[in-house]
């Protein structure tokens, strides 16, 4: 086996994991939050430190997504366009919400409590630009990269991502957006499109 063809079959591994193990992480995260806030722990410590240990490591699982259903495409010209733009959107969201989630493991690291994790909160985003770049606008590009990239791939490649698949990522994005309470549902919606696009990718 060449080296090239060794390269492939890493990546192909690679992002056919994260196909399952993305939603599954982010899910992950969403279950901690909620036993956290349950057990009325959810400040500087163990729940919130593995929280977003899980969040990190689900937007870095994200990243392989993208580049896996950029590869399915086998499009051209404009088609071809459209799924370079969805997909590096996808990656620019994903830099600024793994930058959020490195200020919130920052954060939970240094304050002593509740209070001191709000004041450095405000410290942080009272910076020029934070906001935009790392909380509001840039992370967005997350999402929208996602629900593109899927809705193109129901069109381009139909005998892979089933016409609901959108439908699926929309729905896990609104949950999510309506409350990080539905973080665990929201990720099962999107796991559920996710997932069977697994088998178009190469062995």
């Amino acid at each position: 086996m060449t080296t090239m063809r060794m390269a492939t079959v890493r990546q192909s591994g690679t992002a056919g994991t994260a196909f399952f193990v993305g939603p599954a992480l982010m899910a992950g995260y969403g279950v901690v939050r909620l036993v956290g806030r349950a057990v009325g722990d959810y400040g500087p410590g163990v729940w919130w430190t593995v929280a977003h240990l899980l969040f990190l490591a689900a937007v870095v699982a994200f990243v392989a997504v993208f580049r896996g259903l950029r590869g399915l495409a086998g499009v051209r010209g404009g088609r071809r366009v459209a799924v370079e733009v969805a997909s590096w959107m996808g990656v620019l969201g994903a830099a600024a919400v793994a930058v959020q989630a490195l200020i919130d493991l920052g954060v939970g690291f240094v304050a002593a409590d509740e209070q001191s994790m709000s004041d450095l909160f405000g410290r942080v985003q009272d910076v020029p630009g934070v906001m935009p770049l790392v909380y509001t606008v840039v992370p967005m590009l997350f999402w929208f990269g996602l629900l593109g990239l899927v809705t193109l791939l129901a069109f381009f490649r139909r005998d892979l991502v089933r016409a609901w698949a959108p439908v699926a990522v929309l729905a896990g994005t609104v949950l999510m957006a309506m409350s990080l309470d539905l973080l665990p549902a929201g990720a099962v919606c999107i796991g559920l499109a996710l997932y069977p696009v697994r088998r178009g990718l190469p062995d």
